[in-house]
């Protein structure tokens, strides 16, 4: 019970569970400050089994909801790849420190929010969707989910250029992330995340990330989201940058 006796720690779990459920139902991209502002008070990778279990009880929500609405052509391509992606960050992650793994949260954290900022200067060298790309994207978001809970930014370049139905586009990347975290499970299991006091906290952290869940469900049919994702595009990059200053200071100015 020691980490939920801590103040800070309870603050910072609140609130990133409280982005995962709302990214979940439908807020894509928010969620990515989940695990990076949970890094702020933890070991990152410590961070992402705390928050495996409030994911998975999201997923099962939000599957049901979306349970008709999936490309399966997209989720027949880019699932095999995404599952070699992550054994490879499995394979690569006993050997990180936990500064070289929250600067790598910091910078896909800060590639995400520049290239929403940019992506209308750079939407002509976006690849054209294709069975090479959900491969590749697919891999790609395969290793930065385990090690960062943040493959979505990957999956996006695969999926947005294919101007799928809103419904359809969500449903297909719930259920990427629904099988990204239960392949997780073994991966951090042999990892030894899965200690008493991260399966607590973990499990305690469930129920607010389940009202999350509903009001990201609820949202996503009923509002324009352009002011919400302004504000929280400009807090990730602050989050973003502390991780990446706090983690070279760590490796290289000790």
């Amino acid at each position: 019970m020691q980490l939920l006796s801590d103040p800070l720690f309870v603050a910072a779990a609140l609130l990133a569970v409280c982005l995962l459920g709302v990214s979940k139902g439908g807020f894509f991209g928010l969620g990515v400050m989940g695990l990076p502002l949970l890094s702020l008070v933890v070991h990152p990778l410590q961070a992402a089994a705390i928050l495996l279990p409030t994911a998975i009880a999201q997923d099962a929500l939000t599957i049901w909801n979306y349970r008709r609405d999936w490309s399966a052509w997209n989720l027949k391509v880019m699932i095999p790849s995404m599952v070699v992606g992550m054994a490879v960050a499995w394979l690569l992650a006993a050997s990180l420190s936990a500064a070289h793994i929250r600067l790598m949260v910091g910078l896909i954290a800060a590639l995400f929010v520049v290239r929403q900022w940019t992506s209308g200067l750079f939407a002509r060298f976006t690849p054209h969707p294709n069975t090479a790309t959900g491969i590749v994207f697919g891999a790609i978001g395969g290793f930065t989910t385990l090690l960062a809970n943040a493959g979505g930014p990957a999956w996006q370049i695969h999926l947005l250029p294919q101007r799928l139905d809103k419904l359809t586009y969500v449903g297909t990347v719930t259920l990427l992330f629904a099988v990204s975290n239960l392949f997780k499970i073994p991966g951090y299991g042999t990892l030894g995340l899965f200690t008493w006091d991260n399966l607590v906290a973990g499990l305690a952290l469930v129920p607010a990330a389940l009202l999350a869940n509903y009001a990201g469900i609820w949202g996503v049919r009923r509002t324009s989201p352009e002011m919400f994702f302004r504000i929280a595009y400009v807090l990730m990059f602050l989050i973003a940058v502390e991780l990446i200053r706090s983690s070279v200071m760590e490796l290289w100015w000790p």
